[in-house]
């Protein structure tokens, strides 16, 4: 059995049964606008990509990434494209292939909290230390939500429910944009009972889910499991080039490496063992430029060929494992080897663990605060106390109306805090502590 590119590439909306085009944009360049003028995209530009709190500018963000992502996404898709052009439906073209690409890529972190993966660690430390503080109304499914807070299942909770059409299809994407940007097809309990790294879906979008899964004909495989859309595999690689890269572009930029330890390594990333260097006279953040272009377009043509080696696997829910680690060769050999230099000079730089350490401390003290104040709004209504009804003030439009589970309520603090920026994430946690100035 294999999936079908006339329901892959669908250009139904989740939450509207019609829609009406404006006559100028495809219905997937409409996605990727949507996406790029939501709050949620825009705070990105305040969270980390790896260097929580830089005061280079030059240093990637969450929201620099991400368009970086979207446009290797593009590229991939524009290739790959073309390459099965005979493969896909006559009224799809391969810039529309590259398009439902590109705008999954540009949500790709859309929901990942303040302070990187740190944030991230802080949200599900603080849930699974404190189980005795929650509801005993939450069911275990609700409870591993929340104990395993991810940023993907976050991701896909933003532009399916939360940001401008609230509960009413969310960003109102299509199908198959929602379909590519869902790298992990399955529930929580996937990530704590059957060892999987990473889940996409909570309890509150488990029926969106079904509805994107049914959409696109995604395969069932087992357990709850499904295939991964085929778009996905790209939308992942296109993040796996960026993230490789550039934060060894950002390392360079903050004298955590030098050119001499990257290029003999970008020289075998690129399949070429010449690479014009402009100079030793002009800075790293210059001198990298050529080696990035040709590394990245080297990388690109790879996936490439590996996702048409393994066309029918995909197609058919066979193929395990990523894009990028299928390469092969002296390729391969510098992909690792930025593994390990990454690992030793950049995610162990003393300045980024200290900065992640204080992110747990300022994690836990909001979390303290906000599920204390909710808990006190669950037992005793409008009846709480001055503080915590000022806690929940400070949510404003964000704290939920109407009747609501405790689960509804967690829900609505984690969309909360891991919508703030790194800044806000800090100057809150400060002022509930007293501490700020």
């Amino acid at each position: 059995m294999e999936m079908k590119w006339e329901k892959l590439l669908t250009s139904q909306r989740l939450g509207i049964e019609s829609t009406n085009s404006d006559g100028i944009r495809t219905e997937y360049y409409r996605d990727y606008d949507r996406i790029v003028f939501s709050a949620s995209f825009r705070r990105l530009a305040r969270k980390t990509q790896v260097h929580p709190l830089s005061f280079n500018d030059h240093i990637h963000n969450r929201l620099t990434h991400s368009i970086e992502v979207s446009s290797v996404g593009r590229s991939l898709g524009l290739a790959i494209g073309l390459k099965i052009r005979d493969r896909l439906p006559d009224d799809i073209t391969a810039v529309d292939f590259s398009s439902i690409i590109q705008a999954a890529c540009v949500a790709h972190d859309i929901g990942n909290p303040p302070f990187g993966h740190a944030g991230e660690y802080a949200i599900r430390q603080w849930f699974t230390e404190n189980q005795h503080l929650l509801d005993p109304s939450l069911t275990e499914p609700e409870r591993n939500d929340l104990m395993s807070f991810e940023g993907n299942a976050q991701g896909f909770r933003i532009v399916s429910q939360l940001e401008n059409h609230y509960k009413k299809g969310g960003l109102r994407l299509t199908y198959a944009t929602l379909g590519a940007l869902i790298k992990y097809p399955w529930q929580s309990d996937h990530y704590l009972t059957r060892e999987k790294d990473k889940f996409n879906v909570f309890q509150t979008e488990v029926d969106i889910f079904h509805k994107v899964v049914d959409a696109v004909g995604l395969l069932k495989i087992e357990n709850g499991e499904y295939a991964r859309h085929p778009l996905a595999y790209l939308m992942e690689a296109a993040d796996d080039i960026c993230y490789k890269i550039l934060d060894v572009e950002d390392a360079l930029e903050l004298n955590l490496l030098r050119m001499s330890d990257v290029v003999p390594i970008f020289k075998k990333l690129a399949n070429e063992s010449e690479i014009k260097d402009i100079g030793e006279d002009f800075s790293a953040r210059k001198r990298i430029v050529p080696f990035r272009a040709k590394v990245i377009d080297n990388l690109i043509r790879e996936v490439v060929d590996i996702f048409d080696d393994n066309y029918q696997d995909i197609m058919s829910g066979k193929f395990e494992g990523d894009l990028i680690s299928k390469i092969t060769g002296e390729c391969k050999e510098g992909i690792d080897e930025i593994k390990n230099i990454t690992k030793k000079n950049i995610f162990s730089n003393r300045r980024k663990v200290e900065l992640e350490v204080g992110s747990y401390s300022s994690i836990e003290i909001i979390l303290n605060a906000f599920i204390s104040a909710v808990n006190d709004k669950i037992k005793n209504g409008e009846k709480l106390t001055f503080k915590s009804k000022r806690i929940l003030d400070l949510m404003q439009d964000d704290f939920p109306t109407g009747e609501c589970s405790a689960y509804e309520y967690y829900m609505s603090i984690t969309d909360f805090v891991s919508g703030m920026t790194d800044n806000y994430a800090t100057f809150i946690a400060k002022q509930i502590s007293g501490s700020a100035k």
